[in-house]
């Protein structure tokens, strides 16, 4: 099916343990290309992320993946256009599931966050998600440790590189997100006809394998609607801030020109 267009506005969605700066050479690198940028944070995420690992909001705890969706739907509808999403981990669930609400002309999805009744049984996948979701652990925030995100994120670079990305980026998190996100709030329709989708995998990615997105891509069933699926080799969860993340970034640029 052909399907055009229009716009240059584009939304970012940072995923859990993250926030808008985690998209900064994201946003110089599309602006540069001319489009117009947005990154706006879930609740309780915005600031710097060293004040936030010290001082975060008792709230945050309660916020789930519902709240998210409805938070940046109302943002979405502030904008002068309908606008481009490109989202990372939850961020990915999130295009998805707006996309599905007919809130941007075309998504995509980074080692997105797996809908709901789109599961794995890998041992990387448990390992790196059961922490977070820890029903034992009530509604505290979830702070991660060092350990964690270089097991989850960084599993290719060596604890130093690790830290260094951990100091700069990682914020505290709701538990109550993705335990949501494997509810109702997390349902997609794959029957319904919707705007293009592209869903790209990390070869290497520990906390949402390659092979879970695969399920994801699979899973939608309109033939009249764009889906795609890209694996890159040798990526892992942090492919957003990863070595050569450019050529991510190019690539999905030209899959949106082969829109225009």
């Amino acid at each position: 099916m052909e399907y055009k267009i229009s716009g240059k506005t584009i939304v970012f969605i940072h995923g859990l343990f993250m926030n808008p700066k985690s998209w900064e050479p994201w946003i110089h690198y599309y602006k540069e290309k001319g489009y117009k940028c947005y990154a706006p944070a879930y609740a309780y995420h915005e600031g710097n992320p060293a004040r936030l690992r010290i001082d975060a909001d008792i709230q945050l705890g309660n916020l789930t993946f519902g709240k998210v969706i409805n938070d940046l739907s109302d943002f979405i509808d502030t904008l002068p256009e309908k606008p481009i999403l490109i989202g990372h981990s939850m961020g990915g669930l999130t295009v998805q599931k707006l996309i599905e609400m007919n809130k941007g002309v075309a998504g995509i999805c980074i080692d997105p966050a797996p809908p709901k009744g789109i599961f794995s049984f890998k041992w990387s996948f448990l390992k790196a998600n059961l922490p977070t979701i820890n029903p034992l652990k009530g509604n505290s925030v979830c702070i991660p440790t060092v350990e964690w995100f270089h097991y989850s994120f960084c599993n290719t670079m060596t604890l130093g590189e690790t830290q260094i990305e951990y100091d700069k980026f990682v914020v505290p998190e709701s538990r109550n997100i993705p335990r949501s996100s494997t509810k109702n709030d997390g349902k997609i329709d794959f029957m319904k006809a919707h705007n293009p989708l592209l869903i790209i995998a990390g070869e290497k990615d520990h906390i949402i394998p390659a092979s879970l997105n695969r399920k994801n891509f699979k899973a939608y069933k309109d033939k009249n609607s764009i889906t795609d699926f890209k694996v890159f080799s040798n990526r892992t969860h942090y492919i957003c801030g990863q070595e050569n993340w450019e050529e991510v970034a190019t690539f999905i640029n030209e899959w949106i020109r082969s829109l225009v």
